[in-house]
Parts: structure tokens; C-alpha cells; sequence
């Protein structure tokens, strides 16, 4: 139905287990991840971005898709490079998690990083306009709880980044 640079729109005929012929509406995307960034103070790093299709700032986790053959980890510290200017000495895989399976075939593959280091400012993406700051644990949570943190993907990180920090990974 569209073909374009983020996602593709899918109509297909199916037929389904008692024989009766549908249709599925869905969309197909080239995965992306998310990157929970620790720093050694015990904060982490979160990015303020305007999202246009609900034309509003989200607070959010760093994230970027995964370029067509490219291998997750490249990804992930690639995204977490280009939108806060850190590396990381250790990386975690987490993860997937599948956003929206009744109508996606979307995936997040989620990283926990630290052992940051300032490689320097910011390379964004032509377009791409984002603030960085700096949430402790129980502020990014308190966040969710009053509605401030509503990002489906940094709300599902959150839920591990809470599991790995307080056990002490």
C-alpha cells in the first residue's frame, strides 16, 4: 500500500484456521534499538524530543533504527555516539521487545550501557532536534507514574534498567 524510508504498509489476503478469507492491514520495519546509558553517578541519560505524529515532546531513552545488514551492536553504539556525544566500555543485549504486534512487525532490541565516556557534542541526523538530560532511577520512575515518561520503549526499558541497577548487574 506505501513503501517508504522508515516503514513499509502491508495489505494481504489470508486465510484464517476455520477457512474463512481476511485481510491484514500491518506494517513492516526494519527493527530498531534502545539504549539505557548509565553514567557512573548512577544517572542516567535521557533525550527531550518533539515527535511529530502526536506533535508533542517525549522524554525518552536513546534509540535509532537498525540500518538494512547492519549487526544490533554497531546500532546501538552508533545511536547512543551520534544523539549524546558518549561511548560506552561495557554493553549489555537485554533483550527484544515487540511494540505493537497487532498491527507491526517492529522490533526493539534493548541495551544497557556504562562505563560512559564523553567522546564529545552531538552528531544528529539531518532533522533531528534533541535535548540531553540527566535522570536518577526513582526520578525517571516517579516520571512514569505521573504521566511525564509515556515512551512505550523507555517505559519497557525502565522496567529492566530498575531490575539490573538495584541487583547491582
Amino acid at each position: 500500500m506505501y513503501r517508504g524510508k522508515l516503514l513499509d504498509v502491508r495489505l494481504d489476503r489470508v486465510r484464517l484456521a476455520n477457512g474463512v478469507e481476511s485481510t491484514r492491514e500491518y506494517v513492516r520495519h526494519q527493527g530498531a534499538v534502545v539504549v539505557i546509558p548509565l553514567l557512573d553517578s548512577g544517572k542516567m541519560i535521557f533525550e527531550r524530543q518533539f515527535r511529530y505524529p502526536l506533535g508533542q515532546v517525549f522524554l525518552e531513552f536513546p534509540a535509532g533504527k537498525i540500518d538494512p545488514g547492519e549487526v544490533i551492536e554497531t546500532t546501538a553504539k552508533r545511536e547512543l555516539l551520534e544523539e549524546t556525544g558518549f561511548t560506552a566500555t561495557e554493553w549489555r543485549h537485554i533483550g527484544v521487545m515487540h511494540p505493537c504486534v497487532g498491527y507491526s512487525d517492529e522490533r526493539l532490541e534493548i541495551f544497557f550501557a556504562r562505563g560512559l565516556v564523553r567522546q564529545g557534542e552531538q552528531n544528529l541526523d539531518h532533522g533531528e532536534l534533541l535535548d540531553i538530560l540527566e535522570l536518577t532511577l526513582e526520578e525517571a520512575v516517579s516520571a512514569v507514574r505521573t504521566g511525564e515518561i509515556t515512551d512505550g520503549k523507555t517505559v519497557a526499558a525502565l522496567f529492566w534498567a530498575e531490575k539490573i541497577v538495584q541487583s547491582g548487574w
